[in-house]
């Protein structure tokens, strides 16, 4: 008789439970925030100019770049805000977007 999917997983080095117990939790955060806001994958994509594949396969990732995350965010009517947490400090919170790099005009040599 075959093994159960959590034989399986309990089976693994504790790194990779950990790991896939992070994994997990996002794709039902994301899962649950678009669901909470009404909105449909259709729906979603058709906001962000992506097909509605893309946004299942977004939905069932564990990491991405900050800027897509905000962009999911927004697109189900929300807004994404970091904050940052130090020990004795009160919390701060940062737009790592909002500072982006202006890049220098290339110049030649004359």
């Amino acid at each position: 008789m075959g093994r159960t999917l959590a034989e399986i997983i309990d089976s693994l080095p504790i790194e990779e439970q950990t790991a896939i117990a992070a994994h997990t939790q996002t794709l039902i955060e994301l899962y649950a925030l678009r669901r909470t806001a009404g909105k449909t994958q259709a729906e979603v994509a058709a906001t962000m100019g992506v097909g509605q594949d893309t946004i299942s396969r977004l939905e069932r990732r564990g990491d991405m770049l900050l800027s897509t995350l905000r962009h999911y965010v927004e697109s189900v009517g929300g807004r994404l805000d970091l904050v940052v947490h130090l020990p004795g400090e009160a919390p701060v919170v940062i737009d790592p977007l909002a500072h982006r790099a202006v890049r220098q005009p290339k110049t030649t040599a004359g």
